[in-house]
């Protein structure tokens, strides 16, 4: 199958894609109800009209093991199927939290440096160490990052596969 020219290709450089199907919301719930059974040893997932959240059967469970979610709706009398790999929301979530804390931690102890440096006081003279180490931390937050998207990487290609093999059949081409 030649995905090249799909709505499913954009995923290589965003993890995200939407299509329109002709079948209804119900229906589409029903088929990939019916794939997912037929492959329960490699996926597993929670599926009902509005919401899908599919996950890889493995051994192991780390944090950022990769999830295809995808959102039926209905746009101008069509059904549109959003969909979105990545961690789960919660650990998502974490990780952007973690940034903007050690960023506003950051700006704050840059600030506080800079202010000192300006008025020739030597109230804070920890704080320029302090921005560094903040620097640091949002570079282990990134690096943790990568590592768990390069651990998740072979899930999310079946993942990919599972969204190919039962989603992009059912596309409606215009």
């Amino acid at each position: 199958m030649n995905t090249e020219e799909t709505t499913l290709d954009k995923i290589r450089s965003r993890p995200r894609f939407k299509m329109f199907t002709h079948l209804t919301k119900e229906e589409y719930a029903e088929n990939l109800k019916i794939y997912l059974s037929e492959h329960k040893d490699e996926f597993s997932g929670n599926i009902n009209k509005e919401v899908a959240t599919i996950c890889v059967e493995t051994k192991y469970d780390s944090y950022w093991k990769p999830r295809l979610a995808l959102r039926i709706e209905i746009e101008d009398e069509k059904t549109a199927i959003r969909g979105v790999f990545g961690p789960s929301s919660a650990v998502w979530t974490f990780f952007m939290f973690l940034y903007f804390s050690f960023s506003i931690l950051w700006m704050t102890f840059f600030s506080m440096y800079y202010v000192e440096k300006q008025i020739n006081s030597h109230d804070f003279p920890w704080a320029i160490y302090a921005s560094f180490l903040m620097l640091i931390c949002i570079a282990l937050t990134y690096a943790a990052a990568r590592f768990g998207q390069h651990k998740g990487k072979d899930e999310m290609l079946k993942l990919r596969r599972f969204a190919e093999e039962s989603t992009l059949h059912f596309e409606k081409k215009d």
